[in-house]
């Protein structure tokens, strides 16, 4: 018989606590071989071309399988398709650091190719999943502030992947700290595996009190037999395409300061190796307080001038400022003032995630998993373009020609939200701010 009070925090907070740790190991997972790269380049004889293609690897199968994985995990459930997803993960993980030990060569390289692949294949339903579950357990008027802290756990990740795993690594080398580092999810998968519920109304502590304060706030419940009419109009819808391109723009400016910032510290600034996995750590918590901060204001807007305009200023104003700080991280002749614009960068690139996932989500609503992967295959088109081409330029030592680049992309994604609306959704279902 389900409780009529609870007491403490309440349940949907609880799940909601564990998406964000989630987002933090996966975000750690990520981050794994570019911290690892500069023992790894010359150890296996691989170019900084090469370590390119293998980060290119994981986005290329992140992106291509985000809007697949959104509908396999809108079918599957959010519980069952994030504890599959953790585990594969970790699986991948774990693959990497191994490979040397069987494999030498061509194919060497070829089944690092392989552990990124499948690393992108357990990474790429994760955030259209999650978004389905914030959708499920949380009220509209809290998706932007979810989502904000949702990006918030996985910069805290990233940030906490380059010092940790530099200290792992000087101390017992590059493969034995990868493989150590890739086991504590477990424990987490195995309490979502124990605790969590794909809604409210499944889990048996979830009390009539705090059903009752969901109910207040109604939005259409979790499609779990997503049509093709449904699909279709997803794709056609003009607002999530116009987001979806955006966020192409926007995702290279991620990728550039997530994927290059260590190597651009040791290469073009010269810091030391401790030095620098210390300082690259600063751009990710930049990250996770601007993302924290643009869920906040976006809910706070939205409440105050309405959900169309409270979505569009934020990025508006935050994206070109981020393409500002790009120019300044790379002309200016001081390296702590180059690390302090790179943080700030990263900062008021991340503000603007909520904007997009939350207010895909206000789109989408009952087809939230399915939509937010459309967006995120946009978001994972701007890794597909920007890392070859990253690659390739810091390669030759044109690190400036890669941040001027970023400068642009991050206007022209600014721009593309004068035609986003997330006041008009896909069905006509009153949802409350």
């Amino acid at each position: 018989m389900r409780q009529a009070t609870i007491q403490g925090v309440r349940i949907r907070w609880r799940i909601f606590s564990m998406l964000v740790a989630a987002a933090g190991v996966v975000y750690f997972q990520q981050r794994a071989i570019s911290v690892a790269a500069e023992r790894i380049m010359p150890e296996l004889s691989l170019s900084q071309m090469q370590i390119g293609w293998l980060q290119w690897t994981f986005v290329l199968a992140y992106g291509l399988l985000q809007f697949p994985g959104g509908i396999l995990g809108q079918r599957m459930g959010g519980r069952r398709a994030l504890t599959a997803l953790l585990l594969l993960a970790v699986a991948a993980t774990v693959a990497a650091p191994l490979t040397p030990y069987a494999f030498h060569g061509t194919a060497l390289f070829v089944a690092l190719l392989l552990t990124q692949f499948v690393l992108g294949v357990a990474h790429a339903p994760f955030m259209p999943v999650c978004a389905g579950l914030m959708e499920a357990w949380l009220p509209a008027g809290r998706w932007a502030l979810a989502q904000g802290l949702h990006t918030f756990g996985m910069q805290v990740g990233a940030a906490l992947a380059p010092p940790i795993l530099v200290v792992l690594i000087e101390s017992m080398g590059w493969q034995p700290a990868l493989i150590w580092a890739a086991f504590p999810p477990l424990i987490l998968v195995a309490v979502w595996m124990w605790f969590g519920r794909d809604t409210p109304q499944e889990h048996p502590s979830v009390s009539v009190a705090e059903l009752e304060e969901l109910a207040a706030t109604p939005v259409a419940p979790p499609n779990h037999d997503i049509s093709f009419g449904r699909i279709k109009r997803i794709l056609a819808n003009r607002s999530i395409a116009v987001a979806t391109f955006s966020y192409v723009c926007m995702n290279y400016v991620f990728y550039l300061l997530s994927s290059w910032s260590f190597l651009y510290l040791i290469q073009e600034r010269h810091f030391a190796l401790l030095e620098g996995g210390l300082l690259a750590s600063l751009p990710p918590i930049g990250a996770a307080i601007g993302a924290a901060t643009g869920g906040t204001l976006i809910d706070a807007l939205s409440l105050r001038i309405g959900v169309k305009w409270g979505f569009r200023i934020v990025p508006l104003i935050a994206l070109p400022l981020a393409g500002v700080f790009l120019l300044v991280s790379t002309f200016t002749d001081n390296p702590y003032v180059a690390v302090a614009a790179l943080t700030l960068a990263y900062g008021t690139v991340e503000v603007n995630e909520a904007a997009y996932w939350a207010g895909t989500m206000r789109i989408a609503q009952a087809d939230s998993m399915a939509a937010t992967g459309v967006l995120n295959t946009g978001g994972n088109m701007g890794g597909w373009i920007g890392i070859p081409i990253v690659a390739y330029l810091s390669g030759d030592g044109h690190w400036t020609a890669a941040f001027v680049i970023g400068f642009f992309c991050a206007v022209v994604a600014a721009i593309g939200w004068l035609w986003v609306d997330t006041s008009q959704p896909l069905e006509s279902v009153h949802v409350t701010a």
